[in-house]
C-alpha cells in the first residue's frame, strides 16, 4: 500500500478514548477475504467499513468515562471513516491503522493494533545485502541463519 498503513484484521484490537478495555474486531460483513493467511483462519479476515461490532459484544470497551465509569453502552454512529478506498472487499472499503469510528455515546474508536505481524522468509535473507546486514548485526553470520532445512518463515 502506498499509504504505509496496514490493513486491520479480525484479531486486531480497538480502543475507545473514553473506555478502559481493548476488544477484538468482529467481522460480520464477509467470510471470504483474508490478509496474509493462506490457511483462511478467521483471525485474518479483513475488517471493512461495515464491521462496527467487537468481541466481546457486551461492554466491549469496559468502563465508560462519559457514563460515570459505568459499563460501556457502545452504539456505533455510522461506519468507519478514514478507510482505504483503493482496495475494496465485496464493494466495502478496508479499515486501516488510522481509521476512526464514532460512538453515539460520544467516544472515538480507533485501531490500537492492526493484528498483523511480520516474519522473515528465506527469500528475505537471500535478497538482503550481506555487507549491510553485517554492519547492522556483526554477531550474526548469514550462513548461521540460512539453513536450507528450515521452514519458509522464521
Amino acid at each position: 500500500m502506498s499509504t504505509g498503513k496496514h490493513f486491520v484484521i479480525q484479531k486486531g484490537k480497538a480502543m475507545c478514548n473514553q473506555g478502559t478495555s481493548f476488544p477484538s474486531f468482529k467481522v460480520a460483513s464477509h467470510t471470504k477475504h483474508y490478509w496474509n493467511d493462506s490457511g483462511n483462519s478467521a483471525d485474518f479476515l479483513a475488517v471493512t467499513e461495515d464491521d462496527t461490532q467487537f468481541t466481546p459484544s457486551s461492554n466491549p470497551f469496559g468502563a465508560c468515562s462519559l457514563n460515570r465509569k459505568n459499563p460501556c453502552a457502545y452504539a456505533p454512529a455510522g461506519k468507519w471513516t478514514k478507510t482505504y478506498d483503493k482496495v475494496k472487499v465485496l464493494g466495502k472499503k478496508c479499515v486501516v491503522e488510522d481509521s476512526e469510528l464514532m460512538c453515539s455515546v460520544g467516544g472515538k474508536i480507533t485501531v490500537l493494533q492492526h493484528g498483523q505481524s511480520a516474519s522473515i522468509s528465506k527469500s528475505n535473507v537471500d535478497n538482503a545485502d550481506q555487507d549491510i546486514q553485517e554492519e547492522l548485526d556483526p554477531l550474526i553470520q548469514r550462513e548461521d541463519i540460512l539453513d536450507k532445512n528450515q521452514p519458509e518463515a522464521y
